[in-house]
C-alpha cells in the first residue's frame, strides 16, 4: 500500500507512469469511453480547507472511474476534534477504499495515514501540493513534449516561481531534484521558500531578488495567489509586500518567446498576475485546471489497482 502525501512518495519510474497513464486516460475521457476500473470503491474526501478545484476534479474523477464519493467538510469529520486523527483514521479507512484529505499541517494527514488501511492522498496541506504540481507537469509534457517519453522534455527546463515561498513553491523544488529541471525563486523579503521542508539539495533551484531575473530565459513561468488561505490576516501586508511580484508583459518578455505560464487558480487578475497574460496565448491555465482531474484519476487507480 502506497500514500501521496508529498511529490516524492512516488519513484521517477511510477512519476513517469502516472503522466503517461493520465494521457491514455485523458484520450478515453475525450473520446466519450467510458473506463471504470474502480467499481464498487468508494473515495472519501476530507476538507479542512475548501476548494472548487480540488472537490470537482476528485469527485467527478472518481465517478468517472466507476466509483463512488462520500464528501466530508470540518463540521461533518471534526478531524482531530472530536476524536483523536488516529482514531478517525482507523474507522474512515475500515469503510473506504481511499482517502483525500485537504487540510493545514502536513502532520496531520502524516498521522492519518499512518493510521490508514487505505491508501491516503495529499488535496493540500501548508507544506505541500502534490497533486497540482503532477497536473502541472503533465500540462508542460502535453505543449511541450510527448507522452510516450513523458520525462524527456522536462530535464534541463527552467521553471520561473514567482510570488510566495508557499506550499506550491515546496513542491515544485522536489519536483525539480527527482525530474532533472531547475527552479528560479523570486519572492519578496520575508515569504522566502524554505528548503528544509522540501528537503531538496541546493542544486536544482536558484533564488533571485528580482523577478525579472528570476524569469529570464524561462520554459514556464508560474505563480500563485499572494494571500493563501489561512493566512487571510496578512492580506494587506503582502499585497505591500508582494506589489512587485505581479507577473506581467515585461516579466514574461525576459522568459523565453515560447514560454508557458501557469496557475493553480483562483486568480486575481491585477494581484499576482497581469489580465493580459493569464488570458494571454501564453496561458494554459484551463488545461492545467482540467488535467488535474485526469492525472488524478490516473493516481487513484494507480494506488489501488498498480499499473495497468
Amino acid at each position: 500500500m502506497k500514500h501521496y502525501l508529498q511529490f516524492t512518495d512516488l519513484s521517477l519510474d511510477e512519476t513517469a507512469y502516472l503522466f503517461h497513464r493520465a494521457g491514455v486516460i485523458k484520450k478515453k475521457f475525450k473520446a466519450y469511453e467510458k473506463h471504470h476500473p474502480l467499481v464498487d470503491r468508494t473515495l472519501a474526501m476530507i476538507f479542512e480547507k475548501a476548494s472548487t478545484r480540488t472537490r470537482v476534479s476528485f469527485e467527478a474523477g472518481m465517478y468517472q472511474l466507476g466509483g463512488s464519493v462520500v464528501h466530508l467538510t470540518t463540521g461533518d469529520s471534526q478531524l482531530g476534534r472530536a476524536e483523536p486523527i488516529e482514531d478517525s483514521a482507523k474507522v474512515i479507512s475500515r469503510m473506504v477504499d481511499l482517502v483525500m484529505i485537504r487540510t493545514y499541517e502536513q502532520s496531520k494527514i502524516a498521522r492519518f495515514a499512518a493510521n490508514s488501511r487505505v491508501p491516503v492522498i495529499n488535496g493540500l496541506t501548508n507544506e505541500f501540493h502534490p497533486c497540482q504540481i503532477l497536473a502541472d507537469l503533465f500540462t508542460f509534457i502535453e505543449h511541450r513534449g510527448q507522452l510516450t517519453h513523458p520525462l524527456d522534455c522536462l530535464k534541463g527546463k527552467v521553471v520561473a516561481w514567482v510570488g510566495d515561498g508557499n506550499n506550491m513553491a515546496n513542491t515544485w523544488l522536489q519536483a525539480a531534484d527527482m525530474l532533472g529541471f531547475m527552479v528560479h525563486v523570486s519572492t519578496p523579503s520575508g515569504y522566502e521558500i524554505d528548503p528544509s521542508i522540501a528537503g531538496v539539495p541546493e542544486h536544482c533551484y536558484r533564488v533571485f531578488d528580482d523577478p525579472h531575473e528570476a524569469c529570464a530565459g524561462a520554459d514556464l513561468v508560474t505563480t500563485d495567489v499572494w494571500t493563501s488561505m489561512g493566512y487571510e490576516a496578512e492580506n494587506e501586508a503582502r499585497k505591500k509586500a508582494f506589489a512587485n511580484w505581479c507577473v506581467d508583459a515585461p516579466m514574461m518578455a525576459r522568459a523565453k518567446p515560447d514560454a508557458l505560464f501557469m496557475h493553480c487558480l483562483p486568480a486575481h487578475r491585477g494581484e499576482e498576475v497581469a489580465a493580459d497574460v493569464i488570458d494571454g496565448p501564453q496561458s494554459v491555465v484551463w488545461d492545467e485546471a482540467e488535467n488535474r482531474m485526469h492525472v488524478q484519476k490516473a493516481l487513484m487507480e494507480y494506488l489501488l489497482l498498480g499499473k495497468q
